[in-house]
């Protein structure tokens, strides 16, 4: 790490907003972890035969504890990918670690919805929301490998399209849970309700903070010459350096994505684990 890095990471002081942040991501993360293996607990707890009745809820706690443990691992050691900037100097906060981590737990996540969707469509015949339901596990695998295209280039355009993928794949779900609207009706319709209307939250914020956010980086390098890497290259770069940085102005733009995913997507992957273990 050059000297100039050293001197602006500084230390993690309380006078830091980036101290309070950390904490508040940690918390939120013990919180969910804690109502995770609580949840866990009392569906092993339920009489035999119980969890026969909804088949596959030990599955979608399993792909739970993916996004929730995966997402506690990133909210300890925070980093931004292209930048490859973090706030601890540990091997753990290296992109590639932390990519990698990312991508099973988004994975387990997209499925997660994937059961949801299919079980539904199954329960009332929706033979639109079962297409959909296989149609948005291939589109987040492509995501992925955008994002491994960003992190091993440095291209921001390939979080762009990410994004992109993923705002394509949630209004693909909002299409499926719109159509079972008319088959279901008291808690179970209020519930789609509330999901159609935080999924469209999601895909406001994807199409106006997040993917601007990151078209523009790229249009920004791109303006200043800025060079990509090759796949090796890049690969060995994301395997081997990290810039430790505790300053608010590199972490501004990434706070607001971060926060929200690290607090609300899980929370949305706990709901899902609860949903999915009432459908008989």
């Amino acid at each position: 790490m050059s000297v100039e890095w050293q001197a602006r990471a500084g230390s993690l002081a309380w006078s830091n907003p980036l101290a309070w942040w950390w904490a508040l991501l940690s918390l939120v993360s013990g919180t969910n972890i804690a109502v995770w293996f609580l949840l866990y607990h009392q569906l092993r707890e339920q009489p035999a035969g119980r969890l026969d009745s909804a088949p596959g809820v030990e599955l979608m706690l399993l792909l739970g504890a993916a996004y929730v443990f995966g997402c506690a691992f990133r909210s300890l050691l925070p980093r931004a990918d292209v930048q490859r900037i973090c706030l601890f100097d540990t091997w753990l906060s290296s992109v590639a670690v932390g990519r990698s981590v990312a991508t099973v737990a988004e994975i387990c996540f997209a499925v997660q919805w994937v059961m949801v969707l299919h079980r539904l469509g199954v329960m009332t015949g929706a033979d639109t929301t079962l297409n959909i339901a296989w149609v948005v596990a291939p589109l987040i695998l492509v995501a992925e490998c955008f994002s491994w295209y960003a992190v091993l280039t440095t291209n921001y355009l390939g979080n762009a399209i990410e994004n992109s993928l993923w705002a394509v794949g949630f209004f693909a779900v909002g299409i499926g849970l719109c159509r079972l609207l008319p088959d279901f009706a008291g808690p179970v319709r209020m519930i789609l309700l509330i999901a159609i209307v935080g999924i469209a939250g999601y895909l406001a914020f994807l199409m106006t903070v997040d993917v601007p956010m990151y078209f523009n980086r790229w249009r920004a390098k791109a303006a200043g010459g800025g060079r990509l890497l090759r796949p090796l290259d890049g690969l060995r770069d994301a395997s081997t350096r990290w810039v430790v940085t505790r300053d608010l102005s590199e972490w501004k733009d990434e706070i607001t994505w971060m926060s929200l995913y690290f607090s609300a997507a899980v929370w949305a992957s706990l709901a899902l684990c609860v949903f999915y273990s009432h459908l008989r």
